[in-house]
């Protein structure tokens, strides 16, 4: 159970007087728990923020046992986002959404490369919170939970769609969806093409869309809430007008 993998650091805490266990992100071998020995240590700490980009060295002795890993860290990693509280809120919510999401030891490279646009994005303060929605997205996908927005679940035509059904995650069109209209999800442009604009509401509804499924394919079967981290970059984003 050894690799030599490229990873992202999704959560570190501290473990016995020097050392942390580290939550990580590989494309090859999905989300990795590891004991990392000086990990607590002045050096180290910087390296270990959620979202740092890291060379891991990893080994275990079987499948099932927490592994040990050597780090070097990668680039600037979160530090180069110091200067935009909003982006680091931002990255600290991604990677608790990777982390509650994503069973440990199953690879989803899919869901690694979406990670790995999303940290970039967040050098894009207009950009990014757009682009979280879209990582959502992706990664309900790769879960096996993806939505069906190719066309009306009612008329099977592709015009007109503005509804998400909240039971079935397949798009509605206006017409069919307008004696529901109080009980559906709102299904944002964006999420339709590339060139669809952004209008004001269209990211918080983006992110009520993929909430709702988060919650109720993702985290209700682990018995837990959404993580604290998105709600809180919800709340954030909402008090700078930015959904």
């Amino acid at each position: 159970m050894d690799f030599h993998e490229e990873a992202f650091v999704l959560s570190a805490r501290a473990h016995g007087d020097t050392g942390a266990v580290v939550d990580l992100l590989t494309e090859g071998h999905g989300r990795r728990s590891a004991y990392v020995a000086g990990g607590a240590s002045r050096k180290m700490r910087p390296f270990l923020q959620a979202g740092a980009r890291v060379v891991a060295d990893y080994r275990a002795r079987t499948a099932d046992h927490l592994g040990s890993a050597r780090l070097e860290p990668m680039g600037e990693g979160p530090s180069a986002l110091f200067d935009d509280p909003l982006a680091l809120v931002g990255l600290a919510g991604a990677a608790a959404v990777a982390q509650g999401a994503l069973p440990e030891r199953e690879a989803h490279p899919g869901v690694f490369l979406a990670f790995e646009a999303l940290m970039s994005a967040f050098a894009l303060p207009e950009v990014w919170p757009a682009i979280f929605v879209r990582f959502e997205m992706g990664l309900l996908d790769d879960l096996g939970f993806g939505l069906d927005l190719s066309k009306c679940a009612a008329t099977g035509s592709s015009d007109d769609l503005i509804y998400v059904s909240p039971r079935t995650g397949r798009a509605v069109s206006r017409e069919a969806g307008a004696p529901y209209a109080d009980k559906m999800l709102a299904l944002p442009p964006f999420l339709l093409g590339a060139q669809a604009g952004l209008v004001d509401g269209d990211v918080r509804a983006g992110f009520d869309l993929t909430g709702h499924f988060l919650e109720q394919f993702v985290f209700h079967p682990q018995n837990r809430p959404l993580p604290p981290a998105r709600v809180w970059m919800l709340d954030r984003l909402s008090e700078a007008g930015r959904l």
